[in-house]
């Protein structure tokens, strides 16, 4: 059966054939037009398969010289196609024979012009055909795609497996963990010593299960840096790993082995290490490795995956941001990312794609003093930090033909830094790099912050983290200035982290973050855009739309596959700071435009100085984007207003003097019903259950447990709130009184019954007798 379905009556191909006749007809015959036709075939067709289509992919031969492609298809981070494009004049079998010699990759490439292709697998022409024949095409396409090879198979079906394993593995290590804290004093001895450690260096209020988790990541993943990459030692030279493996040791001293214990995720190790063996340089190893670190996150933690934002940046942006970040220097300050004294950090640095794209454009006979002094970065999270180590270690590595170990990385929050209050970190080495950072002046911030906007639903438990002296800056700052009622969207941490970066580059510098785009136009970040203009003297703001909740015309519209919008901004602070000079350009890319057409965008723009860009200015409201805007809205009388609500007796100039929001139960679906039999039923087993977690908590054996992760959060059982959570903790138990339901006006035209609970129903009455008053006028 035909893995694609393509057939000649089928648009794609009836375009295709329609482009190069009017290519023919006009006499353009050069291979940059006439091939891109086909690329937006393969394209098509690897949609179809679930695959990514790449042009220009670069790789290695395996003498060790770096190509480019054309095009390569890949998926799950393989690479499953190739294809080399020629023009008309040019003869494709000399071709052929020329990319032989230069090493180019012989597994499953087509060699294509308008008229022939030829294709080759297994090192083997198994095609070589007149692709002017609609039949032959198809023909083509099906068996390109279609070619695959016991590797290819046994990693798509080991990653599929994988995402279905860790969980239920990570619970037996979770099991395990907690069986050895009690009943193994050494293990205890060194868990309690690294927990300890953990919340000094990460977060005073870090959770147990946190560190439990931190653990198993280090378990479930040792092996993958020991063989596939060939880093037997890996553990021994990483100095966090060097902490951890202490710890894993005394929990297997006595236990398990480590290897019996992780048998069941053989088949995936095993197909990673062949997929591995398979690759002909390290950028594919690292595609294999970001395809890993995606995968076990969606499998092993949702929650870290939405709070951390566990998506890869796309290959595009960040070549755009560090290409960007060049010309920026070369133009503002006559500087470059090799000069000496240009310090460069990432302070979310992920798997560490950014740094390794900025040592990539650093001149080799700077590099080595850029590596051991003016490159930094840090990353909160275990697995990531790991990975990051190998890739950038790698990667100069590659450059120089000679080990040396990376020592701008540190395991370390960013914003808990800031914190006056650190003990050591980790281990004395790491502390040593906190500290060598703290008092280095960087020049540039470049990277990818965390998006999450907050916790929707309590029952997550997935909140933002708070910091004091971060959330402080952003209190004094954006949200001082600020006329919004609504500003909790100002603590996200990607605001946090433009915040950070504001700060830390100090009177001059260059800022580089792709975000979420809210902060562009959102009320609530008024402050913000008048800080930002404030503090910088230039800023570029790359809109690239995508906003789920704002509708999208065309699928595939977002760059990272995410709801939320995303932005390239790129922040300017010099020391001469002239008014006259336009500080704020803007450009949005077109809405019907999907992910692989603003890819090539930014390909094509390859820097800031190749966007023609809108020059923005911001009305008197600090509102950047007032394109369609009426400008007599201030003079409209609005329906309420803080001041005005506190004012005793007449108020001028405003509709309504009392407003609120009305009766918000935060657990609609439970307290609110048409049916009444139904809305007892909810109540009765919502506080059945409330009553029994109330009789948990009392007999708990840690009284410092934090009630967050005390809980079960299950939306058939319960809907938590704080409000619910601190009434827990001081026993107030649930009773259903017959008298609480009452009838409610849900919504303009739509009667519902509700359920009161105690303090709703103290508002219900103070809003009946409010209305009362009203009416007597007392």
């Amino acid at each position: 059966m035909p893995l694609l379905n393509i057939k000649p009556t089928h648009k794609p191909i009836k375009d295709y054939y329609a482009t190069l006749q009017q290519f023919n007809q006009q006499m353009i015959t050069h291979e940059g037009a006439v091939s891109a036709p086909f690329g937006t075939l393969l394209n098509i067709c690897a949609k179809q398969i679930d695959a990514t289509f790449s042009q220009q992919y670069q790789m290695q031969t395996e003498a060790g010289d770096r190509i480019i492609i054309d095009g390569a298809v890949t998926k799950l981070g393989m690479p499953l196609a190739y294809w080399e494009a020629k023009d008309i004049h040019d003869d494709l079998p000399q071709a052929v024979q020329q990319k032989k010699q230069d090493g180019y990759p012989l597994d499953n490439i087509l060699f294509q012009t308008p008229e022939r292709g030829i294709l080759i697998q297994n090192g083997q022409t198994t095609l070589d055909t007149d692709l002017t024949d609609s039949n032959n095409l198809v023909n083509t396409l099906q068996q390109l795609f279609g070619y695959t090879t016991p590797v290819h198979e046994d990693w798509e079906r080991a990653v599929a497996d994988f995402k279905i394993k860790v969980p239920d593995l990570a619970t037996e290590m979770m099991d395990l963990i907690e069986r050895q804290l009690e009943n193994d004093a050494t293990f205890r001895t060194a868990f309690n010593g690294f927990y300890e450690t953990c919340k000094s260096a990460i977060n005073p209020n870090l959770s147990q299960k946190a560190v439990e988790e931190m653990l198993i990541q280090h378990i479930l993943t040792e092996r993958i840096f020991r063989t596939v990459f060939d880093r037997s030692d890996f553990t021994t030279r990483n100095i966090i790993a060097q902490e951890i493996e202490k710890v894993t040791s005394a929990l297997m001293h006595q236990a398990i082995s480590r290897d019996v214990f992780l048998r069941p995720l053989d088949p995936f190790y095993r197909a990673i290490e062949n997929a591995a063996k398979g690759c002909r340089d390290f950028s594919q190893k690292q595609h294999l490795l970001n395809t890993f670190y995606e995968q076990f996150f969606q499998g092993f933690s949702a929650d870290v995956a939405d709070t951390h934002g566990i998506v890869y940046t796309p290959q595009p942006i960040v070549d755009f941001m560090v290409n960007s970040v060049e010309h920026i220097l070369n133009t503002e300050f006559d500087r470059s990312l090799s000069s000496e004294g240009v310090h460069i950090i990432d302070p979310f640095v992920g798997t560490g794609n950014f740094i390794v794209r900025l040592m990539r454009d650093i001149d080799g006979m700077n590099l080595k003093h850029k590596y051991q002094n003016e490159l930094h970065c840090n990353e909160v999270m275990l697995l990531p930090y790991y990975i990051a180590s190998l890739n950038i270690e790698q990667e100069y590595y590659q450059r120089t033909q000679q080990y040396l170990p990376f020592e701008g990385i540190a395991l370390a929050d960013t914003f808990e830094m800031l914190e006056k209050e650190q003990m050591d970190l980790f281990s004395e080495e790491n502390t040593e790099r906190v500290n060598r950072q703290k008092n280095k002046d960087m020049f540039v911030v470049i990277g990818n912050p965390p998006y999450n906007m907050g916790q929707v639903n309590e029952n997550d438990n997935n909140k933002n983290r708070e910091y004091e002296t971060m959330d402080n800056r952003i209190k004094e700052t954006y949200v001082s200035d600020s006329s919004a009622k609504l500003r909790s969207a100002v603590y996200d941490p990607y605001v946090k982290a433009i915040r950070w970066a504001s700060d830390r580059i100090d009177k001059e510098g260059v800022v580089a973050f792709v975000t979420n785009n809210g902060f562009l136009n959102g009320k609530a970040f008024d402050g913000m855009r008048k800080h930002l203009l404030k503090d910088f003297c230039k800023i570029y703001a790359l809109d690239l739309g995508g906003n789920a909740r704002k509708g999208l015309k065309v699928s595939n519209a977002n760059i990272f596959g995410i709801r939320v919008g995303v932005s390239i901004n790129l922040f300017i602070k010099k020391k001469s700071n002239s008014p006259d000079i336009p500080k704020l350009f803007y450009y949005r890319t077109d809405d019907i435009w999907n992910k692989t057409k603003k890819c090539d965008f930014l390909n094509e723009s390859y820097h800031v100085g190749g966007i023609n860009w809108d020059t923005i200015r911001p009305d008197n409201r600090n509102t950047w984007l007032t394109e369609g805007l009426q400008t007599d809205f201030d003079n409209f009388i609005p329906l309420g207003t803080q001041k005005t609500k506190v004012l005793k007796g007449i108020v001028r100039n405003v509709i309504f003097k009392t407003y609120g929001n009305g009766i918000l139960t935060g657990r609609d679906s439970w307290a609110c019903n048409y049916n009444r039999n139904h809305l007892i039923e909810n109540i009765k087993k919502m506080s059945t259950y409330y009553n029994a977690e109330i009789d948990r908590w009392q007999r708990r054996e840690d009284l410092n447990f934090d009630v967050n992760d005390f809980v079960f959060y299950d939306d058939t059982k319960i809907k938590w709130s704080r409000d619910l959570k601190l009434k827990l903790k001081r026993g107030s138990t649930s009773r259903y009184h017959d008298n609480r339901v009452r009838d409610y006006t849900y919504r303009p035209y739509t009667k519902m019954l509700l359920f009161l609970i105690e303090y709703l129903m103290i508002l219900y009455l103070n809003f009946q007798i409010f209305s009362h008053c009203q009416k007597l006028k007392i």
